[in-house]
C-alpha cells in the first residue's frame, strides 16, 4: 500500500521533494552566508561589499520562500489525492454488492476508511521531509568539512549512529500503534451501535449494562492509546536529547577551535548557526521512523480491507423466468436443520419461527449475504442457485427487507424514492397509504420534505419501519421478503399495513408476485395464503392462519399469545 501510494503520486512527489530539498539547501546556506558577510564585509568595514552580500541574502530568502510555497502545494495535492483514492477504494470494497470477508464491524470499517486512509497518505509528507533533512545534513556537513574536517566528521558519523540506535524501537512503536488503532476502532463501532439502538435499550432498561460494556471497551482503548503515546513520547524525548547533544557537541568543538585561532569569527558564526539549524533535520530524521511506523500500521489495516476476498463468487447467470419459484432444499445453517420449503409464484406465505434466530438465519440466506460454502443445501431462485445469478438480476427478482433497516440522511421523499423508476413513482401515493407512511408525513409540518438524519435517528422505531417498508413496497420485486416489519407499531397500524401489503402486492393476480412474511404478527398472518411453523430448524406445521390458530398449540402460543 505504501509503495503504491508513492508510485501513483510519483510526478507530484518528485517535484515537491525536489523543491523541498532546494528549500533546505537555501536554509542551510543562510548561516553560511551570514558567516561570509561577517568575514568579508563586517570585519573589513567594506560598506559596498556589505550591501552586495545583504542583497544576495535577500535573494536567498526570496528563493527559499518560493520553492517552499510551490513544493508544499504539490505535496498537499498529492496527499489529498491519495487519501481520497484510498477512501474510495476502501468504501468501494465495503459497499461491494457481493460483500467482503472481514471480521471488522461497521465502526472499525469506518475508521479504516477515514483516519487510516489519511494516515497512510501522510507517507507522501514524510518522504520529502526525509529527503530535505538528508540534503540539509549533507550540505551542512560539507560546509563544516570545508571549515574544519573534524567538525564534518562529527556530523557524518554522529548522525547515522543516532538514527540506527533509535531505529531499533520502530517495531515496538508499530505494534503499539496498531493495537491502539484496533481498539479505537472497536470503541467507535460499539458507540455507533449503542447510539443507533438507544431507544430499544431504554425500552429494555439495559442502559446500565450498555454503559458498562462501552466503559470497558473505552477503557481498553484509552489504555492502549496511553501506552502508544508513552512509547512515542519516550522515543521523541530520546531523539530530541540525542540530536541536541550532537548539535551542542559541534558548537562546543567549534568554539574551542575559534579560541585557538583555528577558525575565524565568521566561520565560528557559521558553525554555531549550522549547529543550531541542524538540530531540526537531526530531530526529524530521528522521529520520522515513528511516523512511518504509524503510517505502516494504518496501511496494513487499509490493505486488510482492500485485499479482502469477496463473500460471494462472481456470477452472471440470467434468470430463466419472469414468475419465479423459490426452492429451499436441505438447508443447514445456524439453527436451521435440513429445512425444505417451496414458495410458489403469486403466494403470500407466512413463516413463524418459534426461535428468533431461525427467522434471522432464513432471512440472511435469502438475502444472499452468506457464502455458499458456509451452509449446506440449496437456495434456488427460478431454478438457479441464488449465488450463481447475476447480482442485479437476483436483487430485482428477490428483495429482502431486514428487520433492522437503516434510513439515509435526506428527506422522507428521497428515502422512499431511493432508486424508483417512472412506473414505480406512479405508485408512490398508494405505497405511502399501504405502508402507513402517510401518517409519518402528516406528523411533520414539512411533510415529504421532512429531513431524516443519519439512520433515521430523529424518527421513532415505528416511523422508521413504515418509511423502510414503503421503500421496499415501491420496488415491486417479483419476490419480497419482509422480516418483522411491524414490531414497533400498534395493532391498528399493523392491520392497516397488512391490508396494504396484500392489496399492493396481490391485487393484480396476473403479476404473480410472491410475498414472504417472516413474523409472528396475527394481523400479518391473517392475510397469508398459508403459514409454515419452524421449530428446531424444521417445518413442524403448515396450514392457514385460522387452521393453525385452532389446532396447533405452538402456533397459538407464538402468534396469538
Amino acid at each position: 500500500m505504501l509503495l503504491r501510494a508513492v508510485t501513483r503520486n510519483g510526478r507530484r512527489l518528485t517535484l515537491g521533494s525536489l523543491l523541498i530539498c532546494a528549500h533546505q539547501v537555501c536554509e542551510t546556506l543562510v548561516p553560511i552566508l551570514i558567516g561570509v558577510i561577517v568575514d568579508r564585509a563586517v570585519a573589513t568595514g567594506d560598506r559596498g561589499s556589505l550591501g552586495v552580500w545583504v542583497a544576495v541574502l535577500a535573494g536567498l530568502f526570496t528563493v527559499l520562500t518560493l520553492v517552499y510555497r510551490f513544493g508544499a502545494r504539490q505535496l498537499m495535492l498529492a496527499i489529498a489525492e491519495e487519501a481520497h483514492q484510498l477512501r474510495l477504494e476502501v468504501s468501494g470494497k465495503i459497499l461491494n454488492p457481493r460483500g467482503i470477508r472481514t471480521e471488522l464491524p461497521a465502526g472499525e470499517l469506518l475508521t479504516v476508511s477515514t483516519s487510516d486512509a489519511d494516515n497512510t497518505s501522510y507517507l507522501l509528507d514524510y518522504i520529502p521531509r526525509i529527503a530535505g533533512a538528508i540534503v540539509a545534513t549533507v550540505v551542512g556537513a560539507v560546509a563544516l568539512f570545508v571549515i574544519d574536517v573534524p567538525l564534518g566528521l562529527l556530523v557524518l558519523v554522529g548522525t547515522p549512529v543516532v538514527l540506527v540506535g533509535l531505529q531499533l524501537t520502530s517495531p515496538l512503536i508499530t505494534k503499539r500503534v496498531a493495537s491502539q488503532q484496533e481498539l479505537a476502532g472497536k470503541a467507535t463501532s460499539l458507540a455507533t451501535d449503542l447510539v443507533s439502538g438507544v431507544r430499544p435499550l431504554r425500552g429494555l432498561g439495559a442502559e446500565r449494562a450498555a454503559s458498562e460494556r462501552y466503559h470497558r471497551v473505552s477503557r481498553l482503548s484509552l489504555t492502549a492509546q496511553l501506552r502508544a503515546a508513552r512509547t512515542q513520547g519516550g522515543y521523541l524525548a530520546a531523539s530530541t536529547t540525542l540530536s541536541t547533544l550532537l548539535a551542542c557537541g559541534v558548537a562546543v568543538l567549534a568554539g574551542y577551535f575559534a579560541l585557538t585561532g583555528r577558525i575565524s569569527v565568521g566561520e565560528l558564526i557559521t558553525v554555531i548557526g549550522l549547529a543550531q539549524f541542524l538540530t531540526e533535520p537531526f530531530s526529524l530524521l530521528a522521529i520520522v521512523p515513528s511516523w512511518v511506523a504509524e503510517a505502516r500500521a494504518s496501511a496494513e489495516r487499509v490493505a486488510m480491507v482492500v485485499d479482502a476476498e469477496p463473500l460471494l463468487p462472481p456470477a452472471d447467470r440470467p434468470l430463466a423466468a419472469d414468475a419465479v419459484r423459490v426452492e429451499l432444499t436441505g438447508l443447514r445453517f445456524g439453527p436451521l436443520d435440513g429445512l425444505d420449503l417451496t414458495l410458489e409464484p403469486g403466494e403470500v406465505v407466512g413463516i413463524v419461527a418459534t426461535q428468533p434466530t431461525e427467522g434471522e438465519a432464513l432471512v440472511k440466506l435469502l438475502s444472499g449475504r452468506v457464502a455458499p460454502e458456509e451452509y449446506e443445501g440449496s437456495v434456488l431462485l427460478g431454478g438457479s442457485p441464488l449465488h450463481e445469478l447475476d447480482l442485479d438480476v437476483a436483487r430485482a427478482a428477490l428483495l429482502v427487507q431486514p428487520h433492522k433497516s437503516d434510513l439515509f440522511g435526506g428527506t422522507i421523499e428521497h428515502n422512499v424514492l431511493a432508486r424508483a423508476d417512472d412506473h414505480e413513482r406512479e405508485l408512490f401515493d398508494a405505497v405511502l397509504r399501504g405502508s402507513a407512511a402517510d401518517e409519518v408525513i402528516s406528523a411533520h409540518p414539512e411533510g415529504l420534505d421532512h429531513v431524516i438524519v443519519e439512520r433515521g435517528a430523529n424518527l421513532s422505531g415505528g416511523q422508521r419501519q413504515r418509511v423502510a417498508l414503503a421503500r421496499a413496497l415501491l420496488v415491486r420485486s417479483q419476490v419480497l421478503v419482509l422480516h418483522d416489519p411491524t414490531t414497533a407499531m400498534d395493532s391498528v397500524t399493523e392491520h392497516v399495513i397488512a391490508q396494504g401489503v396484500r392489496a399492493l402486492r396481490h391485487e393484480d393476480a396476473a403479476a404473480r408476485h410472491t410475498t414472504v412474511l417472516v413474523a409472528s404478527s396475527p394481523a400479518l398472518m391473517a392475510i397469508t395464503d398459508r403459514v409454515v411453523v419452524l421449530e428446531n430448524g424444521r417445518i413442524v406445521a403448515e396450514g392457514t392462519h385460522a387452521e393453525l390458530g385452532a389446532d396447533h398449540e405452538t402456533y397459538r402460543k407464538t402468534v396469538l399469545r
